[in-house]
């Protein structure tokens, strides 16, 4: 990065937040982002302490030609987060959070993690859809869908944003809602970061109170059987349910297919007899299904941060025979135990009733998601891993769609940001021209500008 020192100096100390470069206390601390995989080195990081440093660091990035990235949570399996010898704007700082328990809206900042949003909302008994392990930041996961418990019955997390503050990159800070910049407020729910920083995110809450939830734990050779059963199981879900599942190892090196469920609705004893089928079936090897706060999460201890990771996602139309048998040809076999394959979500209720067209978000119809989140501890492991998830990605590819979920995507090019944003690509990159056409903001599944 070849910009004068005292350049540099002078853009640290207009800062409010603290900013760190390469040798510096806390600089490597700061840089690294859970994906092991990821490993850049930014010239300058810069902890935002609210949008005015925000709106600092994007006039001096476009002033010196800088390279930036954004992050939130640092939750891009993508390593999107991080860029190298270029300006990495953090917002993790940036935790502040305001229920309004009488409209039922909470304004949040983007350095939120999900399990820190909860923990404020559900002290009103209030909730809205967010993701499924507490360490993930809001926003990322919000601009680019947001998959969770609640969705069925209250959509996806973009779903519920009403309102967002952020910096575009003109070095403007912008309102964007249904009544203001309302092109900008379609494209943001669903763009994945492509046309700005948002600095505020204002969302719908719902009443919610204890949910009944958690796994079934079976045997990795009754996978077939359990895919068969869950495919005309998800069939009878209400919306106050969701469903997945997935292959993966305990501790002690068993290898188990698992079915997390979650009940939102407002009777517990109505969750136990929805959930009943489930939990008689087989029978499971262990039953972890009960009443139990909103913030917990199953898989939580199953993700540890900071290993390596690899992660191929597309949508299903149909489970097929021929795509369960697939599935359990390959469950239990990656190389690592902390790997999750085959992962499937089942994709049903108020998320999908959404119009393809309403949010930038296009993923509507496809009833079942399909993940192989593969994560392993040696470095020297890194190509055996790769491979396998290839091979088995190369296996289920008759039987896959062509959208994808960006939250999941790991960095394939530009093919991936086709599949990612599906039929609103075009009015997407439309939208670039107008609020981005230098592509800026290019650290992310990037949307080319339109000519």
């Amino acid at each position: 990065m070849m910009i004068p020192q005292p350049a540099i100096q002078k853009f640290r100390e207009s800062l409010r937040g603290p900013s760190l470069c390469p040798g510096e206390p806390g600089y490597d601390e700061v840089r690294v982002i859970p994906n092991a995989m990821i490993n850049r080195k930014p010239a300058i990081i810069a902890r935002c302490a609210g949008a005015a440093d925000v709106l600092t660091c994007v006039r001096f990035g476009r002033e010196h030609n800088l390279l930036v990235s954004i992050r939130g949570g640092g939750h891009s399996v993508a390593g999107k987060s991080v860029c190298d010898d270029g300006l990495m704007i953090d917002l993790s700082a940036m935790k502040g959070i305001r229920v309004d328990p009488i409209r039922r809206t909470v304004r949040a900042e983007p350095g939120l993690r999900l399990g820190e949003f909860d923990r404020e909302t559900q002290a009103f008994g209030l909730a809205t859809t967010m993701g499924l392990l507490p360490n993930t930041g809001i926003s990322g996961l919000t601009l680019g869908g947001g998959f969770g418990n609640l969705m069925a019955k209250h959509g996806l997390a973009l779903d519920n944003l009403i309102g967002v503050d952020m910096v575009t990159a003109d070095g403007r800070l912008l309102t964007a809602n249904p009544d203001e910049n309302g092109d900008l407020f379609w494209g943001i729910r669903g763009s994945s970061g492509n046309l700005g920083v948002v600095t505020s995110l204002e969302y719908l809450l719902h009443e919610l109170g204890p949910v009944f939830g958690g796994a079934v734990l079976y045997p990795v050779n009754k996978t077939r059987d359990v895919v068969h059963f869950c495919r005309e199981y998800a069939e009878t879900l209400p919306d106050e349910v969701v469903l997945q599942a997935g292959a993966f190892t305990l501790p002690d090196g068993m290898k188990v297919f698992a079915v997390a469920v979650c009940y939102c609705g407002s009777s517990l004893s109505e969750g136990e007899r929805i959930l009943q089928p489930l939990r008689n079936f087989g029978p499971p090897m262990a039953d972890m299904i009960s009443a139990m706060a909103y913030v917990q999460s199953f898989f939580e201890p199953f993700f540890p941060l900071g290993l390596y990771t690899y992660v191929k996602s597309n949508f299903l139309q149909v489970l097929s025979d021929e795509a369960i048998e697939t599935i359990a040809e390959w469950a239990g076999k990656s190389p690592s135990p902390h790997t999750f394959a085959p992962f499937i979500e089942h994709w049903h209720g108020a998320a999908t009733r959404v119009g393809v067209a309403e949010t930038a978000f296009p993923h509507r119809r496809p009833a079942w998601n399909l993940i192989a989140w593969s994560v392993w501890e040696d470095p020297a492991d890194t190509d055996k891993n790769i491979q396998r998830t290839r091979e088995y990605w190369a296996a289920m590819k008759p039987f896959l769609v062509s959208g994808s979920y960006v939250n999941y995507q790991s960095d394939e090019g530009q093919a991936v940001a086709r599949s990612a944003y599906g039929a609103n690509y075009d009015r997407l990159a439309a939208l670039k021209a107008k609020y981005d056409p230098t592509n800026f903001f290019r650290m992310n599944h990037n949307i080319s500008p339109a000519n």
